[in-house]
């Protein structure tokens, strides 16, 4: 999982919701996403899709989707994070990916969301201790390896969990500026009628008294 190798071929995990009514939070990702594929046009691209507005709009594009899921961005668990984490890490030892990026919406307030593009493999290498001995009860390298899968599991973890809370806020402001919006434009439409109805009973009215003039 530390490998460094040419990024021939590339696999992008996109995190999108399942749902819309959250303005521009989907549309945001799907345009870094395309972006992405713009910046990596030499290279074979993969995509994971998480979640059913990025997967639906990337397949009518006949774009090469990997791998997708759905109905687990809304509703996160650990299980399902150590589930693709796995996925990606077999895909990454089997050559079939030599860079695995991570695309999703960060929360960072109820108004405003960061979009976020991370590496996920290869993971940086760590740095080596220097004038140090240790005593491991397990070989080394065994430990690091369960320790780096459970590090690329707690990045996906966190990454479904921001990208969840993030949603359920972009949704909460859409709604309330949609419900303004729907106020404005019905106190509007309350005046218009009123103007039209009392301009109606003051024609009537002028209609009256000249016919009334007219008799007399």
């Amino acid at each position: 999982m530390l490998a460094r190798r040419p990024e021939e071929h590339v696999l992008l995990v996109l995190v999108t919701a399942d749902g819309g009514l959250a303005g521009a939070f989907n549309s945001n990702l799907i345009k870094a996403a395309q972006q992405f594929l713009l910046e990596h046009e030499g290279a074979q691209i993969g995509l994971y899709t998480l979640g059913r507005k990025g997967r639906d709009f990337f397949r009518r594009r006949q774009a090469r989707i990997v791998a997708e899921r759905t109905g687990i961005t809304q509703v996160a668990s650990f299980a399902d994070a150590a589930a693709i984490a796995g996925e990606i890490r077999a895909r990454f030892e089997q050559s079939e990916a030599d860079a695995v990026y991570l695309l999703f919406n960060e929360f960072k307030s109820v108004m405003s969301q960061k979009l976020t593009l991370q590496r996920v493999l290869p993971i940086e290498e760590l740095p080596r201790a220097v004038g140090r001995d240790y005593i491991f009860e397990q070989p080394p390298e065994q430990i690091l390896g369960s320790l780096l899968l459970r590090y690329m599991e707690m990045v996906l973890y966190q990454a479904l969990l921001e990208s969840a809370a993030a949603y359920q806020a972009a949704r909460m402001t859409a709604m309330g500026a949609a419900s303004t919006n729907a106020g404005e434009m019905i106190e509007k439409l309350t005046l218009h009628m009123n103007r039209v109805r009392q301009a109606s009973i003051t024609n009537e009215l002028i209609e009256v008294v000249s016919g009334a003039g007219a008799q007399a």
